[in-house]
């Protein structure tokens, strides 16, 4: 017996992904609604060999729905979002809207699946930030062993992570370049984005740091451990998709590189690709499509006493995204929406 599911979201990039995840992963769906606003009223998406047509959102009843997989801004997530829960479906949300609330587990299936009992307090379970989710599936199993003190992370984040407009900007931009007499106007991003990068991502706080790289921080502590201290830039560049991150991790104890690529080979939702010799190691480009974190370029940092580097890449709009709120749909159907 399956469960009846309803995709919010589903004419954007990562509502899309959404669908797709769920069909090549047979999720064990009954019934499925995709939901959109009102402008995108009938515009058809696919699920598996399906074609769905589009319903409004506005006037959408979620009584009898299991769960809600949410999509959409946070806007949207704040209006529809407690009606869905109130109305006895539980919401799996995209957005930062409910990722600090005490009472809203934030969850990454390999790290915390377990914390997803809390679901209860609001009827809503939160999916992390794209570059938090990738990033504490490599720290959670060396955290296990050797206990993290310290983590410095660099990302490299494409602009699929700002949707649809900011890849459009980027081609735009990268055919101006070749055509000087193409004509484009900058919408997205305060700076041109083709051939350069970025060193901005959401809006700066008072200390300096943007909020992108505020939410690796809290989301780290909440998903991992409180007593993580954490530092971020986080860094836009021209890829269409697929977000890189260099990762500094200072340890309590001496964690040895070889052992460090056991455990991380041996982790759920990891494929490292370690080769010291030229292509040895994996893009954003060539991870595009797939299910796993990669890990490459694991050494031993001899700058500090226990410390290791390691270079971590993912598709952020399945595993930071996508792909993440449908593995905690599936936990959620297995631990405590059980049905048959």
């Amino acid at each position: 017996m399956g469960y009846k599911v309803v995709v919010v979201g589903a004419t954007g990039n990562v509502g899309r992904e959404m669908l797709n995840i769920l069909a090549e992963r047979a999720f064990p769906v009954d019934e499925i609604a995709a939901l959109a606003s009102r402008r995108s009223l009938g515009t058809e998406v696919s699920f598996g060999d399906k074609t769905l047509k589009t319903q409004d959102l506005a006037t959408f009843d979620f009584t009898g729905w299991d769960m809600a997989l949410f999509a959409v801004g946070s806007e949207a997530t704040k209006e529809y979002a407690p009606k869905a829960a109130s109305q006895g479906c539980v919401v799996i949300d995209n957005s930062s809207l409910y990722r600090y609330d005490p009472d809203v587990p934030l969850i990454v299936p390999e790290v915390n699946a377990d914390a997803i009992v809390g679901y209860t307090k609001k009827n809503i379970i939160a999916n992390p930030n794209c570059s938090t989710a990738q990033m504490v599936v490599a720290l959670k199993p060396l955290h296990d062993r050797a206990r993290i003190k310290r983590v410095v992370v660099s990302t490299y984040q494409s602009v699929s992570g700002s949707g649809k407009d900011a890849i459009d900007e980027l081609w735009d931009q990268t055919k101006a370049h070749y055509n000087p007499t193409d004509d484009y106007q900058r919408k997205v991003y305060p700076k041109d984005i083709a051939f350069n990068v970025i060193p901005h991502i959401d809006v700066f706080l008072d200390d300096g740091s943007t909020k992108e790289e505020w939410k690796m921080v809290a989301e780290t502590k909440k998903i991992v451990d409180p007593s993580i201290k954490l530092t971020a830039t986080c860094v836009r560049v021209p890829v269409f998709v697929g977000h890189s991150e260099a990762i500094n991790i200072e340890f309590e104890e001496f964690l040895d590189e070889d052992e460090a690529r056991d455990i991380l080979r041996e982790a759920p939702g990891l494929m490292v690709i370690d080769k010291r010799e030229d292509g040895g190691y994996v893009t954003p480009k060539e991870c595009v499509g797939d299910f796993a974190t990669f890990i490459s370029r694991i050494r031993q940092d001899s700058t500090i006493e226990n410390g290791l580097n390691l270079w971590c890449v993912s598709d952020n709009l399945r595993k930071g995204a996508a792909l993440n709120a449908v593995q905690i749909a599936e936990v959620l159907g297995q631990k405590c929406l059980q049905k048959g």
